[in-house]
C-alpha cells in the first residue's frame, strides 16, 4: 500500500527511543532518558517574550515562504560577522527547522541514483532524506579517523553529487579540524561536488572553534549551509531553522516550501529574530553548564567499561559496549535492567554497531544516577 520509496526507510531511532521513554514514564517507570537531543533548558525567556509580542501585535498569518525579511537580514548579517561567508537576505530561507532545510536541499538536487556521500556514523536522517529524494548514500568511515582526500575520493563514482558534513557532529561529538575541512573542499572542488555543510551545533563547542567550510576558497557557489535555533536557543519545539544557499538552489528549496509547508511559524520567526540580535550570555551560560555534565559522564562511562571520545561539540558522547556487547544489546540491557534509555550507535551507520550514543543535554542530577545505575548493572 505504501510508496516503494518508503521501503528502505525506517522510522527515526532517535524519536522512537523518546516515545519509548514517554510511554515507559506513563507506565510509573522511573526512566532516565538520554536519547533524545533536546536541551532541558527553558527557551530564554526575552525570547518568549519576543512571541508574546508578536501574538499580540498580530503578527499570525502567513509570511512570505523564504521567511521574514528582518530575520533574513539579521541572519545574513550573523554568516558574514562570525561565519566569514558572504551573503545578504537574498540568499537566505527560513524554515520550519532544519530538518526542514535539508529535506528541501535533497528533493531540489538529487535524482534518481545520484550518489551522496556520509561520514559514518552520521545522524540518522541523513541516509533516510537521501533516499527519499531517490539519491543513494556512500559512506565513508570517520569516527577516530581524521578526514583525508584520498579516503574519501576512495568513494566518489561518476554518480557521486554531493558529500555531506555535520561538525560539530551528531552522533560523536567531534568538531572537524580546518586542515579537515580543506580536505574536503579540495575533493568538492577537483570532483564538483556540492557541500551540505549541517552547523546546527556550532554555538555548544567547548575546546576548538567553529569554522564554515563555506568560507574557505571556492567554496561559498557550492556550500548549503544548515542552520538554526533549536540547539543554540532551546527552542527545538518552535520549529526554526534556516539555510544559506546558491541562488538556483535557494529557488529550488523555495518552490518546495511553497507547495508543502507554506513558510515558517510566522510566532517562531520574530522569536528567533529576538534570539540572533540581543545577548548571548544566554547561550554562554547553556554551554558552560554542557561543559561541566561532559566532563563528569565521559569520566564516569570510561572509569565503568565504556570506552569514549572526548566530545568538542554538541552534547552527544559515542560509547563502546563491545565489552558488554553491540550497541544493539547493550540498548535492551540497560532498558530492561536499569530503566536507562540511549540510542544504539547502528543508528547512525555501520561505525556505530558496537556503540550506543549517550545525550547529557538533561540535568547533572540524572547524569549521576543514570552512571550509578549502569556501574551497579555492570558490577
Amino acid at each position: 500500500m505504501l510508496s516503494k520509496r518508503l521501503g528502505g526507510i525506517e522510522e527515526s531511532a532517535t524519536i522512537k527511543m523518546g516515545h519509548l521513554a514517554k510511554q515507559l514514564e506513563d507506565e510509573g517507570k522511573e526512566v532516565l532518558n538520554f536519547s533524545l537531543g533536546e536541551p532541558d533548558f527553558k527557551t530564554p525567556s526575552h525570547i518568549c517574550d519576543a512571541a508574546k509580542k508578536a501574538l499580540d501585535l498580530g503578527y499570525t498569518h502567513y509570511t512570505s515562504s523564504a521567511g521574514i525579511t528582518e530575520l533574513r537580514e539579521a541572519i545574513a548579517t550573523k554568516l558574514r560577522k562570525e561565519n566569514k561567508v558572504e551573503v545578504n537576505a537574498d540568499d537566505v530561507i527560513v524554515t520550519p527547522g532544519g530538518k526542514q532545510a535539508i529535506y528541501e536541499v535533497m528533493m531540489s538536487l538529487l535524482d534518481e541514483g545520484d550518489e551522496v556521500l556520509l561520514l559514518d556514523p552520521a545522524w540518522v536522517s541523513f541516509e533516510a532524506v537521501i533516499k527519499i529524494a531517490g539519491g543513494r548514500p556512500r559512506w565513508v568511515k570517520r569516527l577516530e579517523e581524521r578526514v583525508n582526500y584520498r579516503a574519501l575520493e576512495s568513494a566518489v563514482s561518476k554518480k557521486t553529487k554531493m558529500i555531506v558534513m555535520n561538525s560539530p557532529n551528531n552522533p560523536v561529538g567531534y568538531v572537524l579540524s580546518e586542515n579537515e575541512l580543506q580536505e574536503i573542499a579540495e575533493l568538492a572542488r577537483e570532483h564538483n561536488l556540492f557541500v551540505l555543510s549541517d552547523e546546527i551545533y556550532e554555538k555548544i563547542i567547548y575546546e576548538r572553534n567553529h569554522v564554515s567550510i563555506a568560507s574557505l576558497d571556492g567554496m561559498q557557489e557550492r556550500t548549503i549551509l544548515i542552520n538554526g535555533f533549536s540547539k543554540t536557543y532551546a527552542m527545538t519545539g518552535w520549529r526554526i531553522g534556516y539555510a544559506a544557499a546558491p541562488a538556483e538552489i535557494l529557488r529550488g528549496m523555495l518552490r518546495i516550501q511553497q507547495h508543502s509547508v507554506t513558510c515558517a511559524s510566522s510566532i517562531s520567526q520574530y522569536a528567533a529574530l529576538a534570539g540572533l540580535v540581543n545577548s548571548q550570555d544566554c547561550v554562554k551560560e547553556m554551554v558552560a553548564e554542557f561543559k561541566k555534565r561532559r566532563d563528569v559522564i565521559v569520566s564516569r562511562l570510561n572509569g565503568i567499561g565504556l570506552p569514549c571520545l572526548n566530545p568538542e561539540g554538541a552534547f552527544y558522547v559515542f560509547a563502546n559496549t563491545a565489552r558488554y556487547g553491540n550497541g544493539v544489546e547493550f540498548t535492551e540491557r540497560l532498558l530492561k535492567e536499569a530503566f536507562i534509555i540511549v540510542t544504539p550507535g547502528s543508528a547512525f551507520g555501520d561505525a556505530g554497531t558496537d556503540y550506543v550514543r549517550f545525550s547529557y543535554a538533561t540535568s547533572m542530577q540524572k547524569i549521576i544516577e543514570g552512571m550509578d545505575r549502569i556501574e551497579e548493572m555492570l558490577s
